[in-house]
Parts: C-alpha cells; structure tokens; sequence
C-alpha cells in the first residue's frame, strides 16, 4: 500500500506541483490546517494511519482531476484569445486594404431599413434593345432633321409649336441616341453600370399599372412620385399629398425594385413601362448645390455640418475664409466632384447622400436598362403628358401644374456660377459628366472652355 501510494505521489506530484501551482498550494495550506501532514500520519495508529493515508490520497486525486480541468480551460481559454486576435489583424488588414481596393461600400439606406452591400450585380438583366443599324447610323448623325428639331426645342423653349402628336419622334430620336452611345466603345465605363442593389433602390413601382420609375434627384422627381403614389391608391389627387409623404419612404406606399427576389425583378424589367427624367448636366449640379448647402428647405442639417466641412478641409485652396465665405463655396463643390482618384473615399463617407449628384449612370443604368420613354427637364411641358399616355394612364391622373419657364435651360445662371471657377476645375468636372452630356444630346458647355 505505501509503495502504491508512494508510486502516485512520484508520477503525479511534478506535473501538478508544475503545472498547477495554485491548486497544490491549495491542497498543502488545507492539509496543514486539517492536521493531516505527512509528518502526522506516520505517528498515528496503524488503523487511523491508513485511514487517513486513503483520504490523503482521495484528496489528493481530487486536486489532481482539478488540477487537469484547470490546465485544460487555461489552453481553451488561450486558444479563445489566440483566435480572438487573428480575427483582429484580419480586420485590421481588410481595414487597410479597402483604401486600395473597392470591395464595395455599405451606404446607409435614406428610407429606413438595414443596409446591405452595393455590389451584388444581376447579370442576366441586359435589357438593351439593339437597333436597326440604319437608325444607329442617323441617331449618330448630330446634323439629322429631329436632333437639330430637338435641340432647337431644348434651347429656345418653344413648346406651344410642338404638338403633342408629334413628340413621339422626338422621344424616338432621343432613344436612338442613347443606343449609339451605349456602343460607343470610348466612353463605356462613363456609360455603363452593373445593375447592383443601388442602381434598383433608385427604381420606384407600380405594379397595378405596370410602370417603373427611376428617380435622377434635382430634375422634378417629387411631382413623379406623387403621380405614382395616387396610382397606388393613397390619394385621389397629387394636390393632396403632403410634402413630407412624399419623401417619407415608410408611409408613400412606394416599393423598390430593389425589395423583389431576382425572378421577380428580372420579369418587371422586362415587361413594365420605364421611364426616367434627365436635365443639363451642370445646370443639375447647380441646382443640387443651392438645394443642400445654400438653402436646404427640407432641414437636412448632414449637408452643412458634416459634407461640407469634409468637402472644404480637403478642397479649399485658402482656409482664411470668415463669416458668410466660410460655408461650401460651388468652388470647393466643382473641386470634389472633378477629383475622379480622390473623392471616392470622401463618398464613402457621404453614403447615401451623394444621390444629388451622381451621374444619370450611376443612377439608372441607362445603357443597361431598355427605358421606353427618356424625359427632358427642359421640355417636361410635353413629355409629361406624352409619358402618361405613353403609360396609359393619362385618364386616371394628371401632372401637377408647371409655372411658366420654370423648366427652361438658364445659360445666364450655369455663367455666373462657373464664372470663377478656373478651365482646369472645368474640364475636369466635364471628364466626369461627359457620360451624361453625349447620352442624353445635351451640348459641350464650350462657352464655358473659351
């Protein structure tokens, strides 16, 4: 029995004394208090000796497995922090290399929901209808009848001499050009898209009319959200609507196409009457910098205390500026949006805001969606109603009212804004948006160059 005992001590007694020195310090201090040293069982009676020999070696087998348990959690738990850190430099590398790479970019969703990642693309949702190549041949020809007819239009305002029976050839020629350009190889990336869930958050449905709408911000989409709301049902009249309805994208009762599984998205795309807005260019870019950092009537404060400050640290040639000057100037803002390299980690930033001036491209995915009917801000006149026939639902709404020359392309106004801007900022700003310009028929601002 001693030799056994004695045999137990010398396997087990270094590994745990070692290994686990807390835990034997624990059983010498309880063994000393209990009287029950080595000293004092060998002096005992022989029954009472080799009682206490067997719960010395119980006690002691109990701090053994204990001892065990504890050097097992310790490497369990080691591991757990080992992992724990590589999680931590993986995360740190991603972190680094996302400055380099675009691995695409959550936005925060503007109408509520989780966001989710942009860059998922639905391939087999091409919808360009190829033209015959005697109509890509006269779309591509800027001296043909009904591009000069529709320029003309654009630039001199005179709607009243356009019957509306006659617009279907305009909106004919404007599609035929859009088709050329799409296959102008020179301009591609300026031109085309992957349809990622971003480009389909833009596209407003109606299923019970069958009729998509792509939203292209500053260009009027407000009074073409409240036709589809009162198409849905929510209201009998758009002069019903209240503003802030319409722009709440909780209680519009506007659905996304974006929100539909891929079958579902695939067919609409296919089968429904699309249509979008477009306007100038730089006339646009005006009117999105008046609207968020000059006037900002709907009280999103983001614009001015976290975008523009972005914009001006990054941009702003002299930070002297004081008092009124200190706010974004349109200086600053043609500054960022010409820096093709540098502004995207600023968008990144911006999330979803940036909508006011992105590219019709970016937005719609022109050449990547078969649209039926591509409207003009300038002549919104007479493509809004063409669009409702068009739609088939002239007789169950009406467009709200357009004050007189609200509409109508202002050179004045595009000079005094780009009168201090140098030639430099401008081609730059041009580079971006040329994509826009030769899509859409709208002219080089060359009075802008000289």
């Amino acid at each position: 029995m001693t030799g056994a005992s004695s045999s137990v001590t010398i396997i087990h007694q270094r590994p745990v004394r070692e290994k686990c020195p807390k835990s034997w310090k624990l059983l010498e201090v309880s063994l000393q208090r209990g009287g029950r040293t080595h000293h004092d069982i060998k002096h005992r009676s022989p029954v009472s000796t080799e009682g206490r020999a067997d719960r010395f070696r119980a006690t002691r087998l109990s701090v053994l497995v204990f001892g065990l348990r504890h050097h097992v959690h310790g490497l369990m738990m080691r591991r757990h922090w080992l992992l724990v850190g590589a999680c931590g430099w993986v995360l740190l590398v991603l972190v680094f290399a996302s400055k380099f790479i675009n691995f695409g970019f959550r936005m925060p969703d503007d109408y509520g929901g989780r966001p989710e990642l942009l860059n998922w693309t639905f391939p087999s949702i091409k919808t360009v209808k190829p033209l015959p190549e005697q109509l890509v041949q006269k779309a591509e020809s800027q001296s043909s009848p009904a591009v000069a007819q529709l320029f003309s239009i654009q630039s001199s305002g005179g709607l009243a001499e356009v019957e509306l029976s006659d617009w279907h050839s305009v909106t004919v020629q404007r599609l035929q050009l859009l088709s050329s350009i799409c296959r102008n190889s020179s301009l591609w990336n300026l031109t085309h898209t992957p349809l990622r869930k971003f480009v389909l958050d833009r596209i407003f449905v109606c299923d019970k009319y069958k009729i998509l709408f792509c939203q292209t911000p500053k260009v009027g989409n407000t009074q073409w959200k409240k036709v589809l709301i009162v198409l849905n049902g929510m209201f009998s009249k758009v002069e019903d609507i209240p503003e802030n309805v319409v722009h709440d994208h909780e209680r519009n009762g506007l659905p996304r196409l974006s929100s539909m599984s891929d079958a579902e998205i695939t067919e609409r795309l296919h089968t429904y009457f699309k249509f979008f807005i477009v306007r100038d260019p730089f006339e646009r870019l005006i009117s999105a910098f008046k609207d968020k950092f000059v006037k900002n009537p709907r009280f999103e404060p983001w614009y001015k205390h976290n975008i523009a400050p972005a914009i001006i640290r990054k941009y702003r040639k002299s930070h002297q500026d004081t008092g009124e000057s200190a706010g974004l100037h349109f200086e600053d803002f043609v500054r960022y949006l010409g820096d093709e390299p540098g502004r995207h980690h600023l968008d990144r930033q911006f999330g979803n805001h940036i909508i006011h001036w992105l590219t019709y491209t970016e937005l719609c995915a022109p050449c990547d969606i078969s649209y039926d009917v591509v409207g003009h801000h300038e002549t919104l006149e007479l493509d809004a109603p063409y669009i409702l026939k068009a739609a088939g639902i002239a007789d169950l709404v009406s467009y709200p009212t357009i004050p007189p020359g609200i509409t109508r392309y202002n050179r004045t106004k595009v000079e005094h804004y780009f009168s201090g801007i140098s030639k430099r900022d401008i081609r730059r700003l041009y580079a971006r948006y040329q994509g826009d310009f030769s899509l859409f028929g709208y002219h080089r601002p060359d009075f802008l160059f000289d």
